[in-house]
């Protein structure tokens, strides 16, 4: 096995920049870009020839996605992004007047406004609190209230990265008798995940953050549990069995949550996720995982030297890839600087949010605190 070290050459960006905004939007690696490069020499020069092995490879990316959270591929479906994996969960249950979502605030809109969208079915959202992040089973079974079905949450809050637990949240859900469903976009391809071990009935990502793949593609798990209460709101010719017989019309629906793929897919994200996938899991997560609280270990301290507070956990159980503080001055004069001296970082309100990946390095930190140490010499 390689040296993690060794990773950073598939990265041109690091030749380019200081880019530690990985959870925004990750840059591709050499193999992904490559894998696309192929794919679109192939539209070129054998068009619908390949498609056979086109099918193959999708076939083999819905495997490697499963074998990131531990599911089964038919319990696998391709999205366009984390917004249309829950829109697709939230359109599709049948719900009944009078039932209920209970929904996080403050969160990300994605897993906010799809919910928001079933009050014209009479569907009531009731929210549950957020502190700086946080929230756990006390936070849920204070908003609980009578006919609520479904539990929506973020696994990382993607302001200060607080990390829920997940095991614990699905445990409540179990005896409840509730629905879970997870945004995992912050933490798929940074933090170790099982889908079946938190209890999680739904789970959507898109792959363009942790994941290193590709805006404009992602993937919904679906419970087996949860299979038979969502339908598809929108059909089309591959959500149905045998969908390459057209000689007669037969809509039956693919018991597999292959019924979601409604039509033509988005072979070029797909194979840029699988790229990224594979990737990822030749690397580990576990491996991942350990880089990326190394290299955040090193920022907090070094901005705790200079009496600067993180606000995100550094409690074990709650640490994401996301470490956020509370920057001298203002955030939005030094994010211009930052960005001024070729270092990627986020601003998020008040907070700077740094999110660094598996290919950065101890070099992307000192020339981080340069940059840092240069603005607060100006103050």
């Amino acid at each position: 096995m390689a040296n993690i070290e060794d990773y950073r050459k598939l990265f041109p960006i690091t030749e380019e920049c200081t880019f530690l905004n990985n959870a925004a939007v990750s840059p591709t690696s050499l193999r992904v870009r490559d894998s696309v490069e192929a794919l679109l020499k192939e539209f070129s020069t054998c068009g619908l020839r390949c498609y056979g092995r086109w099918m193959k490879r999708i076939a083999e990316v819905r495997d490697l996605f499963a074998r990131l959270i531990g599911a089964d591929p038919a319990e696998i479906a391709f999205t366009g992004n984390t917004s249309e994996g829950l829109s697709i969960v939230a359109s599709g249950i049948d719900w009944k007047s009078g039932e209920a979502v209970l929904v996080p605030v403050f969160d990300f809109p994605s897993n906010v406004y799809p919910w928001m969208n079933l009050e014209r079915k009479g569907v009531k959202i009731y929210c549950y609190e957020k502190k700086d992040g946080r929230f756990g089973v006390p936070e849920l079974e204070k908003a609980l209230r009578p006919g609520v079905r479904l539990v929506t949450v973020s696994s990382v809050d993607y302001v200060t990265g607080f990390r829920c637990d997940l095991e614990a949240l699905g445990e409540f859900c179990r005896q409840k008798g509730i629905l879970l469903c997870i945004d995992a976009i912050q933490s798929l391809g940074a933090i170790p995940f099982d889908a079946k071990k938190c209890g999680a009935h739904f789970v959507a990502s898109g792959g363009h953050k942790w994941l290193v793949g590709m805006m404009g593609v992602g993937a919904l798990y679906v419970s087996p549990e949860a299979s038979g209460i969502i339908h598809p709101d929108r059909v089309g010719w591959r959500s149905v069995v045998n969908e390459e017989d057209f000689s007669a019309l037969n809509f039956e629906l693919k018991g597999s949550a292959l019924r979601f793929e409604s039509g033509t897919q988005n072979v070029v994200g797909i194979y840029a996720l699988g790229a990224a996938a594979d990737l990822t899991l030749e690397i580990g997560v576990d491996t991942i995982w350990k880089k990326i609280r190394s290299l955040n270990d090193g920022f907090a301290e070094g901005l705790r030297d200079r009496r600067l507070r993180v606000v995100s956990s550094m409690v074990e159980s709650e640490r994401s890839g996301i470490l956020s503080f509370i920057p001298p001055g203002s955030p939005g004069e030094l994010f211009n600087h930052f960005a001024s001296k070729g270092v990627s970082v986020s601003h998020r309100g008040e907070f700077i949010r740094l999110s660094p990946h598996f290919y950065n390095n101890e070099k992307d930190v000192e020339i981080f605190f340069r940059v840092l140490d240069g603005y607060m010499d100006r103050l």
